[in-house]
């Protein structure tokens, strides 16, 4: 059994520093560390540890004074070995085969340590029970089942009309553009009529199962300063239908009263959109990009439709800061999850139920953060904050919605849903 090297700790601080090339003392040729007190290549290494073993006799068939590289270092042992005594290496620092194998022994001892401690760091790892996975994974599916990161559902919306004036071209298309055809079209989502009278009184708040032909008004109704009203208010509409079809498949929220899941969302839809808007908000530009160019929404588009910078100011705070927690998807529906079920939302009946469904997500939440996000021990607290900011973007967003409804030719660009979520809000 051959020997093994060992390493001196005494040496020159400019022979460990990584920018100085290594180069064997022997041969010249890329050396592999200190071995039995010089630094060598593996090959010279090797060659000085058999000869000591062998107790080897060379004689030099030259001058005995060969000059020794990587290339012809096999040329000469005698010259070759001479050159490794002259450079410091020890037959003394060469192990016995019984000691070779006492540190190979002692490696392998290390080794099965390190992995039974590894072992018992892994089983003390939080991990999710099979339950808190359950809920994440239903989560997920409803956010996926309810948010189309194609977008490709805005080209049924009205128009944007960003400045200007109107055109007429401009007003054809806003009306073959209702939200009216939105409803009609989509007959493949979530939002079928309702087989229970849960639903159905759900869904007759949500305007979803009424006709909407209110909803194709004259766009030479709005004004310039407002242009981009019809179009954002098809597109928040749109948004709650989402919103619904996202609640409804959150666990808990279908046993709750019909009156009880009516208040939480007219209360938590906005906020709701706002936590899902993030998805598309873009920090290098400050825009939520929603696939092309037409659907690329900068906060003077907002403005235009009719907003004002009391709200926009901290909304597009609100969106930078969630944006940098750089959340997981998991992290993102359970927080949305969280925003719905609150039980200080006015009017709700069942307090103590909504309290239990929401303490029972907050739980999977904090269980996920332990046991997938490294670092995020100050995570579970900053998203709880969001939602406190949220409350307050919401009550501004009450304000200034009233303020534009207020104003029957504004009014009469909305949508029957939007209408009916934020004109009746509960306060």
């Amino acid at each position: 059994m051959e020997a093994m090297a060992v390493s001196t700790s005494v040496s020159p601080a400019d022979e460990f520093d990584r920018n100085v090339p290594r180069i064997c003392g022997v041969c010249g040729d890329k050396a592999t560390g200190f071995h039995f007190n010089a630094m060598t290549c593996e090959g010279c290494k090797g060659f000085f540890r058999r000869s000591m073993k062998r107790k080897a006799m060379f004689t030099c068939p030259f001058s005995g004074s060969c000059t020794i590289t990587k290339d012809n270092r096999r040329h000469c042992q005698a010259c070759r070995l001479k050159r490794c005594v002259e450079i410091g290496m020890m037959k003394e620092f060469i192990l016995t085969d019984a000691e070779v194998q006492r540190k190979k022994d002692l490696i392998l001892k290390r080794k099965e340590e390190e992995s039974q401690r590894e072992a018992q760091r892994e089983a003390l790892q939080p991990r999710l029970t099979e339950e808190q996975s359950r809920v994440i994974t239903l989560l997920l599916e409803a956010h996926r089942k309810t948010y189309d990161d194609s977008y490709s559902d805005f080209q049924q919306f009205r128009p944007p009309v960003r400045l200007g004036p109107v055109t007429r071209s401009v007003t054809r298309a806003s009306s073959l553009h209702s939200v009216q055809n939105l409803s009609s079209e989509d007959s493949s989502d979530s939002f079928n009529p309702p087989s229970d009278p849960m639903d159905s009184k759900l869904l007759n708040f949500s305007s979803l199962l009424m006709s909407q032909s209110s909803s194709s008004s004259d766009s030479s109704l709005t004004s310039q300063s407002i242009s981009m009203l019809p179009h954002l208010a098809d597109l928040v509409s749109y948004s709650i239908q989402k919103v619904i079809g996202f609640a409804k498949m959150v666990p808990g929220f279908k046993e709750l009263t019909a009156d009880d899941q009516i208040a939480l969302l007219k209360s938590s839809a906005i906020e709701i959109i706002m936590l899902r808007s993030n998805q598309s908000f873009n920090l290098d530009d400050m825009s939520w990009t929603c696939g092309s160019q037409d659907f690329k929404y900068q906060v003077k588009d907002v403005e235009q439709a009719g907003h004002t910078m009391e709200l926009l100011e901290p909304l597009v705070k609100f969106q930078v800061g969630l944006k940098k927690l750089c959340l997981h998807e998991e992290e993102h529906v359970l927080l949305m999850a969280i925003c719905l079920l609150s039980p200080d939302r006015p009017a709700v009946q069942d307090r103590a139920r909504i309290e239990a469904f929401q303490d029972r997500i907050s739980d999977v939440l904090q269980a996920y953060i332990r046991a997938r996000h490294p670092g995020g021990r100050l995570l579970y607290a900053k998203m709880i904050q969001k939602l406190a900011d949220l409350r307050s973007l919401n009550e501004e967003h009450s304000k200034q919605y009233r303020s534009i409804s207020f104003q029957p030719e504004h009014s009469m660009q909305l949508t029957p849903l939007v209408l009916e979520v934020f004109g009746n809000e509960v306060s």
